[in-house]
């Protein structure tokens, strides 16, 4: 197998099917959070060893067998390289250093073949996997357990989360029923069957490692974490508690060889559920769009901004004309409540706002100086490229912070695709209150402690006398957030 980068993730590659597990032998379609009823047991054989009633596995993996199936996948290969690139499946790609492939020579054209899982998830035909099982499919044949083998199309992906649905011309299909991962407990049973390195239909057995994994993976990143062994070959096959639901779909793993070290991952049926559905209606997923920059509160900010706790999400820049301007939403507020529900992260206040309808008002609370008010917000679809634009004015450094600026002038604004008024950092002093902060040569400081600045010596006499720390608002590369410098 080949080598990642030290510790990155590894989309478990596409080979066949990853068999989650059901309760009864006719699987359908049940309701999050509704358990299926228990088989009846059949008396054992003569000289049969008996097994407990808290392990389940053998009767899961036998019902939950049929409604997993094989997704065999031949896609065009655009680009090939004599230097190691040509053997790294295609769904291994997106993590190679960033120009790696442009730096490949072209090869003709070919075609690449990959194996994946995948699990019924309606009598029809309808079929869940990873979007990078499909990804760029000219033929899908999608093999079920008793031998059929079916034309599959692609019904829709979703490349930000990794979901896509499949759709073969059949009825009666037995299903998986699935489940709400949001029940999940770390330590809690779980199981795997899939098709590791073309072994076909291998079940391993673990449990939950942890929930809200964010492994780099996309803006989304939610995954649980598992030890249940999942190998290339397990992408897109379901992973399901002892009631036979399905409450993951495997996605990816962490190995420094390319193998099973213990830590699988799996997107979480919560996340998946809401895609899966807009996909069958819709054949595309709309996220709904708020307009702000967004960071986590660490306890340098909680002090600045005077906050009692972490929770929320700090606004570090609202976007001109977005929904969150509209409603009155500003740099420095702390977002703890959306539409009902408390804002424990920005992650997590990012998965709401995306599952919100376009056109859909919700109310927010926000800290702001100190207390709480709540905001309406009407959401607006998402689109690529919402950059503002704009210009401003001034010169000069620094000693405190360690750092020089200097005007942010149109030409310049230009030159840095930029927009606003601020001052944009020329120097950094090796070693200085600044460096350690993590600032550098190129950040755009568009406020200090609170006050938005257009000139060093604006940026001076932000600062006063015998002051521990300084609050700034910078942006770097169209991300804005909080940074504090500390002065003691």
């Amino acid at each position: 197998m080949r080598r990642m980068t030290s510790g990155r993730p590894w989309l478990a590659p596409s080979i066949t099917s990853l068999v989650a597990l059901g309760l009864f032998a006719t699987l359908s379609l049940a309701q999050p959070g509704t358990a299926p009823p228990a088989p009846s047991a059949a008396p054992p054989a003569a000289g049969a060893v008996m097994l407990p009633e808290s392990y389940p596995w053998v009767r899961l993996a036998e019902a939950a067998q049929p409604a997993v199936v094989n997704v065999r996948v031949k896609a065009e290969r655009t680009r090939t390289s004599g230097r190691g690139d040509e053997g790294i499946p295609e769904q291994f790609r997106r993590f190679l250093p960033p120009g790696f492939r442009d730096r490949m020579p072209d090869n003709p054209r070919g075609q690449r073949s990959g194996l994946g899982s995948g699990f019924i998830v309606d009598p029809s035909g309808y079929v869940v996997t990873n979007q990078h099982v499909v990804d760029g499919a000219q033929t899908i044949e999608v093999t079920l357990s008793d031998g059929r083998s079916l034309t599959g199309k692609v019904v829709g992906s979703d490349p930000e989360t990794d979901v896509a649905l499949i759709k073969v011309e059949a009825s009666g299909l037995p299903t998986l029923p699935l489940g709400r991962s949001s029940e999940l407990k770390v330590g809690e049973p779980v199981m795997a069957i899939g098709n590791p390195f073309g072994l076909d239909h291998t079940v391993t057995v673990g449990i939950i490692s942890g929930t809200g994994r964010v492994i780099g993976a996309g803006r989304y990143d939610d995954f649980l974490q598992t030890d249940a062994a999942i190998n290339p070959g397990n992408s897109g096959g379901p992973l399901i508690n002892t009631r036979g639901q399905v409450i993951g779909i495997a996605s990816a793993i962490v190995s420094q060889g390319g193998g099973f070290q213990g830590v699988g991952f799996a997107i979480p049926m919560d996340l998946a559920q809401p895609i899966v559905k807009q996909l069958r209606a819709e054949g595309r997923v709309s996220r709904g769009w708020l307009g702000v920059s967004i960071q986590p509160i660490t306890p340098d900010l909680a002090k600045s901004f005077g906050l009692t706790a972490r929770e929320g999400a700090l606004v570090a820049s609202v976007s001109e004309g977005s929904p969150a301007e509209q409603a009155g939403v500003k740099p420095g507020d702390v977002i703890v409540r959306y539409d009902g529900k408390a804002v424990a992260s920005p992650r997590a206040l990012s998965t709401l706002v995306a599952s919100t309808a376009s056109g859909r008002a919700v109310e927010i609370g926000v800290i702001r100086d100190g207390k709480t008010q709540p905001l309406r917000v009407t959401i607006a679809p998402l689109k690529d490229d919402r950059r503002a634009s704009a210009a401003a004015p001034a010169g000069g450094s620094d000693r405190t912070l360690g750092l020089e600026v200097d005007a942010l002038t149109p030409e310049r604004a230009r030159s840095l695709g930029v927009g606003g008024k601020g001052v944009v950092v020329t120097n950094v002093r090796p070693g200085s209150p600044a460096a350690d902060a993590g600032l550098a040569e190129g950040d755009i400081i568009r406020e200090v402690n609170r006050v938005p600045v257009e000139s060093a010596d604006a940026v001076r006499q932000g600062i006063t006398r015998g002051q521990k720390q300084v609050l700034l608002r910078v942006e770097r590369e169209g991300a804005a957030r909080f940074v504090v410098i500390q002065l003691g």
